[in-house]
């Protein structure tokens, strides 16, 4: 999958998204859901577990990086 079919995709937080955190996110690609390693597009945004986030940029093969999908 390249770069560009993955940035736009939305996914769910299912372990925080945080400065100095490794967080999780599961996203729908490829026919399926897969979870991929995720940090916070904006540095010092926390993302806690459950929320909505879209896939801002990827680094492949397993990392993204997120922001919110919609305003609190």
């Amino acid at each position: 999958m390249g770069d560009a079919s993955m940035v736009g995709l939305m996914g769910r937080v299912t372990g925080t998204v945080g400065p100095g955190l490794v967080g999780e996110v599961i996203v729908r690609v490829r026919g399926g859901a897969e979870h991929f390693l995720a940090y916070p597009a904006q540095g010092a945004e926390r993302i806690e577990s459950g929320t909505v986030v879209m896939v801002v940029e990827y680094l492949p093969p397993r990392t993204v990086y997120v922001a919110p999908a919609y305003d609190s």
